[in-house]
């Protein structure tokens, strides 16, 4: 194909290209008409024929793209680049340093082993909020962070030397999609002169927060990633698109986040999983791009690939004003003008698969919540929703609890306040933190010891159902915008003004995405309000939202077991499933930073902002939300000093030595890492140690668990704590890590002994086969002696109680296979590799269920283990109940087909047998080649090795 043609650069020089309109002229007249994501799509296919990954066939296919109906084949997209957030990147970095032995040990150089696009490592997600509500809680959460993180910092060193294309962003820049948005993400790239659209592939689902900015990208599991960065293209079905035509104006008063969790809404309802979702219109291009951004960032949250706004004129304001240079600029624009691809569609100007329509003026103030993302609530409406779901049942997502508990109160009285409870901590006398390592160790404190400067009277208060006690201005979703985070601000300053204060059981925070925000919000004189009012900057990175929230005080943890209270979080992030944010906190909110605010202020959430009180003044008169929500002309006279190009260009000028800490860590050197057998977080995983995959039928296999709807992959493969009590709390400890070492699930990922003893293991983790008890429990139905964990499990009479780790120990000491079934869209949530390896693992040959979440589908697929979906979703009720049954699946072996019919059939326990069809989730022939060796790690490394 005869495509490649020049466009004037920044500099003025020529620079080729492959062009989509000269494409179009060879026999495709309706390529202007489809969706921008499908181009640029469409644009790395043509830019990567070689005959093999990629055909012309491949090219005609998707050249070709009918709206209404795609059809049915397989894309090979080729990505640009890859970025990594480090839990996520430390288990793919430890995966591909055991591939450089795997080769080694054939014969092989380490060095056939080496990313071939460029990878990025953003160091965002082991900073924890152990220390809030003080001016020195940045540097000693800091200082914490390095000692715990040490180990994998040292190794994140050595993956630095070792590979030629991996480069590591240090802890305390920002959050990996800010970092990505401001920093990283170049619009345009260039290779050997040709000139192509910035595209990617990231390990957190967020990924997509970069459509904002007209990038392509969105998030995958650090298996498929770590393909793709060995030069497997990313593979996928033909996408429909959806269409979102945005129309009107905002209301005064309302945010961009509300703005998002509508979007959310709307979209899950509508059914978008899998697919790419395309925004339009004259409301979307009246968007800022942080809007835009916030609402890309929720791509995962309503089910979508991608959140899509194409490159525009605010595309490019934005690159120039976060210090991208005039040059490069104006080789974006000059790019995808030659393209044809610059500019948001109106109606009519490009086909979708369906379309959906929201006008910006409906928007009005809400909150996600208590559960999940997409439960949009009127602000209003919070008290009443509350209540209901107080005495509503589980199943129906409530709290089962009386109208007489409702009115549960218990005193309080804490030495310091809520944010300085840091149990057990390794943590220095003086702020600062300029100890070492072993200074630390020496001058470890007695648990929920505080060593500060601060002097605090004892507090006494009262806590009851609806309790605020975590309020954080914390994620990448709105993080990155100032439109919000000014508005906090300024809702801040206006309580100051009139004397209202949080009461002391509200943990508060403000973890920046960046230090840009920082800048504009002391610029601003606004990041004094937040002070004054408890909302210090704790970290930049990912805290709350992915449960590095810290502990709560002791006091509150005994009053919340004591009195069963259901208490509440209030934060600014994107995810609020069950023991997410914390184990203790029940009932989770996602809203804009100013509502975090404000509810902060009211202390508890079962009240309607709208109508009560949230405080009073220092006159005692009582102060409601308008009296403190800023206009939108009082935003935008702040808004100025957030997009100052000399701000972006110091900040991100050398990345590398921004941290001084960071320059401390000396890793190891050599194109192979020296494992340490003692280490609790580094050790080399047996994911080449087994033979290839086979297709046979599965015979006789148990179920390990029997799970409902909305499992996400933080209950399959959790972030958090560790408990001690819990399977990976008792390996820590059998290995001489003290309970105040334990770090979190996240932090110790690089570790297959703890993250297969965590799979599972999540607190709120509902196995209905164990009915009413919530936690990584099972019912064991072997031959071999477990131990019954600490709780009161019911059980069939052959059954015995214990954990999921053990039971799998268990049946895959005495060979029998195991299955998981599962509602519907199992593995939901963040895009966890740990979910599927820790499942296989465990001795997991297959997961059945009505149906998955399009990231965890495709990382069990692979790691070898066989996904399926019921073909009749009411067949599930069948099997939830045959906790005591065998099961075979048969029809799967021999030669395996992409979405081929197969039959469970279970063995009851009175000898009587059920057959139920299913479908197997193979969806590409690529999956079929993944499952059939044994996973994608061995396949790709016989296609390196040949």
């Amino acid at each position: 194909m005869d495509t490649l043609r020049t466009f004037q650069t920044g500099s003025g020089a020529d620079g080729h290209f492959h062009s989509l309109p000269a494409l179009a002229e060879q026999g495709f007249p309706h390529l202007a008409k489809l969706p921008v994501s499908i181009r640029i799509v469409l644009e790395s296919l043509l830019r990567n024929i070689d005959g093999r990954k990629v055909t012309e066939e491949d090219v005609k296919n998707l050249a070709s793209y009918h709206a209404p109906s795609p059809g049915n084949y397989e894309i090979p997209f080729t990505v640009a680049r890859i970025v990594l957030q480090d839990f996520t990147g430390v288990p793919l970095l430890v995966d591909v340093a055991a591939m450089r032995d795997a080769a080694v040990a054939r014969g092989a150089s380490p060095d056939q082993i080496e990313p071939l696009v460029p990878v990025d490592l953003v160091v965002d997600h082991s900073v924890q909020v152990d220390f809030a509500g003080s001016q020195s809680a940045l540097d000693r959460n800091m200082a914490i962070e390095f000692i715990r993180n040490r180990e994998r910092y040292e190794f994140l060193k050595w993956g630095q030397q070792a590979f030629d294309t991996f480069s590591v962003v240090p802890p305390g820049i920002g959050i990996v999609h800010q970092v990505n948005l401001e920093y990283l993400a170049k619009g345009v790239l260039s290779k050997d002169g040709v000139y192509f659209p910035d595209t990617l592939v990231g390990t957190d689902s967020h990924t997509t927060m970069i459509n904002g900015l007209g990038v392509v990208g969105w998030g995958v599991g650090g298996i498929e990633a770590e393909a793709g960065m060995l030069g497997q293209p990313v593979t996928f079905l033909v996408p429909e698109v959806v269409g979102v035509y945005l129309h009107g104006t905002l209301p005064d008063g309302v945010t961009a986040t509300d703005l998002t969790l509508r979007v959310t809404q709307m979209l899950r309802q509508h059914g978008v999983v899998g697919k790419f979702v395309e925004f339009y219109g004259p409301g979307a291009k009246a968007l800022s791009l942080p809007d835009r951004a916030t609402i890309a960032n929720m791509a995962p949250e309503y089910g979508a690939t991608m959140g899509f706004f194409p490159v525009d004129e605010e595309t490019l304001a934005y690159l120039r004003g976060t210090g991208r240079s005039d040059e490069h600029c104006a080789t974006v624009e000059n790019y995808y003008k030659a393209q044809g691809l610059f500019g948001i569609p109106d109606k009519g100007q490009c086909e979708y698969s369906s379309e959906l329509e929201l006008d910006l003026s409906t928007i009005v103030p809400s909150v996600s919540g208590p559960k999940r993302p997409q439960d949009r609530i009127d602000v209003p409406a919070l008290r009443e929703t509350f209540d209901a779901l107080f005495t509503a049942p589980p199943s129906s997502g409530g709290y089962g609890l009386s109208s007489e508990q409702r009115e549960t109160t218990l005193a309080l009285n804490m030495p310091e306040p809520a944010g300085y409870a840091v149990g057990s901590l390794l943590e220095p006398s003086e702020p600062g933190c300029d100890m070492d390592q072993a200074e630390m160790t020496t001058n470890r404190p007695a648990p929920h010891t505080i060593f500060a400067r601060e002097a605090f009277s004892p507090i006494t208060t009262e806590l009851r159902h609806g309790a605020v006690l975590i309020a954080a201005i914390t994620s990448c979703t709105n993080t990155s915008n100032p439109s919000v985070m000014l508005a906090a601000g300024l809702v801040a300053k206006k309580a100051n003004a009139l004397g209202l204060t949080i009461a002391p059981y509200v943990k508060t925070s403000l973890g920046p995405g960046s230090r840009v925000v920082t800048d504009y919000l002391e610029a601003t004189g606004l990041q004094a309000e937040l002070d004054a009012l408890g909302f210090q900057t704790v970290g930049y990175g990912c805290t709350t939202c992915i449960g590095n929230s810290g502990p709560l005080h002791p006091a509150i943890e005994g009053a919340i077991k004591k009195g069963n209270l259901v208490c509440a979080s209030v934060l600014s992030g994107n995810r609020n499933f069950e023991a997410r944010v914390h184990g203790s906190i029940k009932a989770n909110f996602l809203m804009s930073p100013p509502l975090v605010v404000a509810y902060a202020l009211a202390g508890r959430v079962d009240l309607d902002l709208t109508t009560e009180p949230l405080g009073h003044d220092s006159q005692g008169q009582p102060v409601f939300l308008k009296d403190l929500w800023p206009s939108q002309a009082e935003i935008k006279a702040q808004l100025e000093t957030a997009l100052k190009p000399a701000v972006y260009q110091k900040l991100y000028g050398d990345v590398a030595s921004a941290n001084p800490k960071w320059g401390e860590i000396h890793g190891s050197s050599g194109a192979t890492y020296d494992w340490d057998d003692s280490s609790t977080y580094i050790q080399s995983p047996p994911f080449f140690d087994g033979t290839a995959g086979t297709s046979e039928d599965l015979l006789g296999a148990r179920p390990l668990g029997i799970f409902g709807d909305s499992v996400t992959t933080d209950h399959i493969s959790p972030a958090g704590a560790i408990q001690p009590s819990s399977p990976a709390g008792q390996y820590l400890l059998e290995n001489g890590v003290e309970k105040s070492q334990f770090n979190s699930y996240g932090a110790r990922r690089g570790n297959d002994r703890v993250m297969t003893r965590g799979t599972f293991a999540n607190v709120r983790i509902k196995n209905l086969m164990c009915p009413g008890i919530e936690g990584g429990y099972t019912q064991y139905f072997g031959k071999l002696d477990v131990a019954a964990p600490d709780q009161d499990i019911a059980s069939a009479s052959s059954a015995k109680p214990c954990f999921i780790y053990d039971a799998s120990m268990a049946y895959q000491a005495e060979g029998t296979p195991l299955i998981v079934v599962g509602g519907d869209d199992y593995g939901m949530g963040s895009s966890r590799d740990w979910a599927a390896k820790g499942t296989r693992l465990l001795g997991v040959k297959a997961v059945v269920t009505k149906s998955f979440e399009r990231i965890h589908r495709s990382n069990l697929i692979g790691m070898g283990v066989l996904p399926l979906n019921f073909v009749d979703k009411a067949d599930y009720d069948q099997v939830k109940e045959l906790t005591d049954a065998t099961f075979d699946i048969i029809g799967i072996a021999g030669d395996l087909t992409p979405g081929q019919s197969a039959t469970l059939v279970a063995h009851k326990a009175d000898h009587s047998t059920l057959e139920i069809p299913l479908k197997v989730r193979l969806d590409t022939p690529a999956e079929v080649d993944y499952y059939t060796s044994g996973g994608i790690l061995p396949y790709v490394l016989n296609q390196i090795l040949g």
